[in-house]
């Protein structure tokens, strides 16, 4: 009979361990850059009703979450970048045929809630209210600041700018700065302007120095969650999701 307790006692523990253990792997982490956080919030919880488990989601710049995904931060799935979801297939920490495109987004200007709009409808005009402008900020870690030098130069104005900018690698805290009067202006992607109260979108950069981030979805290697991973995936690059990415400035691929 003792031995017969022991054993329940011994069965019972690895019923309870297993049982933990499915609960932890329930969770899909999802590694998400805060480009498309606008459009994502609202389709996650959708789209976590429907796979009957828990999204932990975490938002930072594109390249952030590639370098802790580098350095060993466990996920189920990453919107990133496609250039960087493309260098983590490379390397090994995302599955290559998983990789879906997501979304393409351009860069707009962005000054405070209830500050005039300048004019940027022209290259011309663009290239006057840089120039007059005191402050201009943007985070150097972010997708779109690849090419705010690229637009500078096009404009023949990089050296003006160089003591205006004020780079802040915090994530959001250059729409903050606006929003508080710390800095006149930030070039950013479009729909980021919506995740931060206090600011407004003057408008997209014009076609000829308009520069477009491609983001793309994939499944990490090694993922114990593969199938809510694609689930999750294929609903937010779904024809039911276009219109959300559309309202948030985004373009669905």
């Amino acid at each position: 009979m003792p031995n017969l307790m022991r054993n329940l006692v011994l069965l019972a523990s690895i019923a309870c361990l297993s049982s933990f253990a499915v609960a932890e792997s329930a969770d899909l982490h999802v590694l998400i850059s805060n480009g498309v956080k606008g459009a994502t919030n609202e389709l996650l919880p959708v789209a976590e009703a429907s796979l009957k488990c828990r999204a932990v989601t975490q938002y930072n710049a594109s390249t952030v979450l590639r370098d802790k995904i580098v350095g060993g931060e466990p996920f189920d799935v990453a919107i990133l970048t496609s250039d960087v979801i493309d260098d983590l297939v490379k390397q090994g920490k995302i599955v290559a045929g998983s990789r879906v495109p997501v979304t393409r987004i351009g860069i707009g200007l962005v000054v405070r809630a209830g500050a005039a709009k300048p004019d940027i409808s022209t290259l011309e005009a663009l290239k006057r209210t840089l120039l007059q402008t005191k402050s201009l900020t943007f985070n150097p870690n972010g997708a779109s600041s690849a090419y705010t030098d690229k637009i500078f130069a096009q404009l023949g104005i990089a050296e003006q700018m160089k003591s205006k900018i004020i780079l802040e690698a915090e994530s959001e805290r250059s729409q903050k700065d606006v929003a508080d009067g710390k800095a006149e202006m930030i070039l950013t992607l479009i729909p980021e302007v919506t995740s931060i109260p206090g600011v407004q979108l003057v408008g997209p950069l014009p076609s000829e120095v308009q520069k477009y981030m491609n983001f793309s979805a994939g499944v990490a290697v090694g993922s114990k969650n593969i199938e809510s991973a694609n689930k999750l995936i294929q609903a937010l690059t779904s024809a039911a999701a276009a219109p959300v990415f559309k309202s948030k400035g985004m373009e669905s691929r």
